[in-house]
């Protein structure tokens, strides 16, 4: 089973360099716009409900999932679920983070499940190799939203509703990109603490206090007339945020209710301020680049903009030297 999961392995390493440079030869690179989340929205197929919701919703999540792990959670709730924000191409960010801190067997005796992210692509060759790799490994789940960088949002909240449909018993969840390194001993030991009381309506992370960018040239430029106010809720940082599971369930419902935005982190502000969860500052996340050295990067959560060959590097070298005193 061992050789034949190896084979299957080198099989789809193989494809997704072909794959990559076919695509990079013959195919020009696509770009979406904001209409496109609300076109995708204007879909009206029937999709999972939750009870208790009296109202019509004015942004129905109306996407079917294209690959899904409904069984993931079945046999035994995880403490922690892991939902990494990916796009197709980044299959050796995805390997890296399977071989270093996202190995479900990390710790013994707990839990820890890993998915990663995706809307669908315009590219039906990526489309394809993503499901490969999806039946090597089982950590993969898609809906049929285009993937692209305004629907972030949207890849946000089918995590969301994903953990309530699924996995709902789960203790906490963190939600990620596929270029953060996550020092995954503060964040079971020092910050979760498997040994105590799960705590509920609890979410932290990277605390921003900030307000809109009426900059159009801006990657972050929100219009008046989708956000009018001056001032944003205070909201974590996409670059990595832990939340109880309870609250995935709760930002699901009342996202159904609230005007999508295409900031995701903006947009999981919101969401808590109706709910009346507010985000408690952690520094250990940090949403920068920080460079390596080994007692700074004990002392973090997470570090940002890190490539699949630095993550091998650091987590070889911190693995390597737990011994040593800092």
């Amino acid at each position: 089973m061992a050789s034949k999961v190896s084979c299957l392995y080198v099989l789809t390493v193989v494809c997704w360099a072909s794959a990559l440079w076919y695509l990079s030869v013959t195919r020009p690179t696509s770009s979406y716009t904001v209409h496109r989340t609300y076109d995708s929205i204007s879909m009206a197929r029937k999709n999972v409900s939750f009870g208790n919701i009296r109202t019509r919703p004015i942004n129905p999540h109306s996407f079917d999932f294209l690959i899904n792990e409904p069984q993931k959670c079945e046999n035994n709730a995880p403490f922690l679920i892991i939902l990494i924000s990916t796009t197709h191409k980044e299959f050796d960010a995805r390997q890296a983070i399977r071989e270093t801190w996202g190995d479900e067997n990390n710790f013994k005796g707990i839990k820890i499940s890993t998915l990663f992210l995706l809307g669908k692509n315009t590219d039906s060759v990526l489309n394809q190799m993503v499901e490969q790799e999806s039946q090597i490994f089982h950590d993969i789940i898609v809906e049929d939203f285009i993937d692209s960088y305004h629907n972030l949002t949207l890849k946000t909240l089918m995590g969301m509703r994903w953990v309530a449909t699924f996995c709902s018993k789960a203790k906490y969840v963190m939600k990620t990109d596929s270029d953060i390194f996550v020092n995954m001993d503060n964040l079971i030991y020092k910050l979760l603490k498997p040994n105590t009381k799960p705590r509920r309506r609890y979410f932290t992370g990277y605390v921003i206090n900030g307000g809109p960018i009426r900059d159009v040239r801006s990657k972050w430029y929100m219009p008046r007339d989708l956000y009018p106010e001056s001032n944003y809720p205070p909201f974590c940082s996409g670059t990595g945020y832990i939340f109880s599971a309870d609250v995935a369930e709760m930002i699901y419902k009342t996202s159904l209710h609230t005007r999508l935005l295409h900031l995701e982190d903006v947009y999981v502000g919101l969401c808590l301020r109706k709910l009346g969860i507010h985000p408690f500052q952690n520094s250990g996340f940090n949403h920068w680049k920080m460079a390596y050295s080994l007692c700074r990067y004990r002392r973090v959560i997470t570090v940002h903009q890190i490539s699949p060959e630095e993550m091998h590097r650091i987590w070889n070298d911190m693995s390597s030297k737990k011994h040593l005193r800092c």
